[in-house]
């Protein structure tokens, strides 16, 4: 690898779902998602749409992913929303209010909605599913043998640093997956222990996160937190934008490349292209913003590492592990 790669992630989904409690679902936003690709394009950069069910059946989105695919500007993955993903099952009273985690589901429903996400997007695509994202960056050892064994070769829902055990899903759950102690880099995961590399075929590409302070600084704020009896995650910086928060992307990309990585990882949902499509960005304004933030990161970044798709990264990975051991 010439440059590390520079990984563009987009959760693919529905309307504003941070707000959408109701299960009436909207899809406007895939109108909206033709000038992020055109600035991808323009610093020859290829986003990876990792898609759910209700983009997978919105013909504007079908149509815009098609040719995307089409001139090898970017790639289709899969993402699973597991309330509002076929085949139907209630998990809770009110799976939309609650919006549990697909690892809380009994395991043959997640394999049937694994399989059914899998089989739409190929049919819709005509292409095989080879990267995927959790939704709500849930994973567990029985996710990743599915993932293995339907074909997958890169998995991206892994943010170290940040422990989701915090964030209810299912009332009687026990909250999101915990990253804390996850690896930072890429590595093959053990399908038997997905905290630790292995032997499996299967790529784990953690998010590019950096702590936003010190560890000593993080003890403290966390023993200040749990006197006053609350529990939460050490404060973290992403490579994702929330308005007005260049510098602190380049700062993240900066660091995680001075650390030897061989990639950053940047993420957004399709719906923050959108006016009042998220909380963070509410109206035309916001939305140039963050187009200009998007513009000085992706300057800055070009010089310093190369487009790629998540499957294009796992295969450049593949081949240089190949290459080791021969």
């Amino acid at each position: 690898m010439k440059k590390p790669a520079f990984l563009i992630t987009i959760d693919t989904e529905g309307d504003n779902l941070w707000r959408n409690r109701t299960g009436i679902v909207t899809t406007h936003n895939a109108a909206y998602l033709s000038r992020f690709q055109q600035l991808c394009e323009k610093y020859a950069f290829k986003p990876t749409w990792l898609t759910n069910y209700e983009m997978a059946i919105d013909p504007v989105y079908v149509d815009f992913a098609s040719d995307v695919i089409a001139r090898g500007q970017g790639e289709v993955g899969m993402h699973l929303h597991a309330w509002n993903s076929p085949p139907a099952y209630q998990l809770t009273d009110n799976d939309w209010q609650h919006q549990p985690y697909l690892i809380e589901y009994p395991r043959e429903e997640i394999r049937k909605k694994v399989i059914f996400m899998t089989e739409l997007l190929e049919k819709t695509f005509g292409v095989k599913m080879l990267s995927h994202r959790a939704g709500r960056w849930a994973f567990n050892e029985y996710y990743a043998q599915l993932l293995i064994e339907f074909g997958y070769q890169v998995d991206c829902s892994v943010t170290p640093k940040v422990n989701w055990a915090f964030s209810s899903g299912a009332p009687q759950g026990n909250g999101g997956t915990n990253y804390t102690h996850f690896p930072s880099g890429a590595y093959y995961l053990d399908a038997e222990n997905i905290a630790r590399p292995g032997s499996s075929p299967l790529l784990e590409v953690p998010m590019s996160i950096q702590y936003k302070h010190s560890g000593l600084m993080n003890s403290l704020k966390q023993g200040y937190d749990r006197l006053r009896g609350k529990q939460r995650s050490p404060s973290v910086h992403w490579l994702r934008p929330v308005g007005g928060n260049v510098e602190q992307m380049i700062a993240v990309a900066e660091k995680t490349l001075a650390e030897g990585a061989d990639y950053v990882e940047f993420m957004l949902h399709s719906s923050e292209f959108m006016p009042d499509g998220s909380p963070t960005f509410k109206n035309e304004a916001d939305i140039d913003r963050l187009y200009s933030d998007l513009e000085q990161l992706f300057s800055w970044l070009q010089s310093r590492t190369q487009g790629m798709t998540l499957a294009e990264y796992a295969a450049e990975k593949h081949h240089s592990s190949a290459a080791s051991v021969s």
